[in-house]
């Protein structure tokens, strides 16, 4: 059964080691089949999250931006691919803020039911990538019959494109293949 992805890539740099994960992912998933969107969140116009509560009730956002124009492509897909560098051992601010941003998806009729993180880190030990998987965890509690279905943990890679000559991007890939 073909699944619709959407790959929301966060790394503030194109071409940076999580970006190139997310370039992988979606490539095994097109090639199993399955219809894939990225979303590169360094070319949005996105402003913070203000806490007004509009989106609540209102099933958007108040702020005048590009996320609007975003939340029927994550509501309306099957997977949500979360690919970011990790920085002081957390998701990056610009992920952090997507995900705030989501906030009109919370009471929403949502499908997607699958979230996938892939992680890159100049840290060698995995444990670097505890805060951002309890980050998206913490994200994912909020929505009824959604669950981690995998997490890739990219350490030892810092130059752009570093993770290029690692088995990572194999495992991206076949990651996106087996959704």
């Amino acid at each position: 059964m073909s699944k619709k992805a959407v790959v929301i890539s966060s790394s503030p740099r194109k071409g940076g080691n999580s970006d190139i994960l997310a370039d992988e992912f979606a490539k095994g998933a097109r090639d199993a089949g399955h219809s894939v969107e990225k979303i590169n969140v360094r070319e949005l116009n996105m402003k913070f999250c203000s806490g007004c509560m509009y989106c609540q009730s209102a099933k958007k956002c108040v702020q005048p931006d590009d996320m609007n124009g975003l939340y029927p492509t994550v509501r309306d897909c099957d997977v949500i691919v979360f690919a970011s560098p990790v920085y002081y051992y957390a998701v990056s601010g610009q992920l952090k803020t997507f995900l705030d941003r989501l906030n009109p998806l919370y009471t929403a009729d949502n499908k997607f039911t699958e979230v996938y993180l892939l992680s890159s880190s100049a840290e060698d030990d995995e444990k670097a990538m505890d805060g951002s998987v309890s980050d998206i965890e913490g994200w994912i509690s909020c929505f009824d019959g959604v669950t981690l279905k995998g997490v890739l943990r990219a350490t030892g890679v810092s130059e752009r494109g570093d993770v290029m000559n690692t088995s990572y991007v194999i495992r991206a890939y076949e990651m996106g293949k087996n959704i």
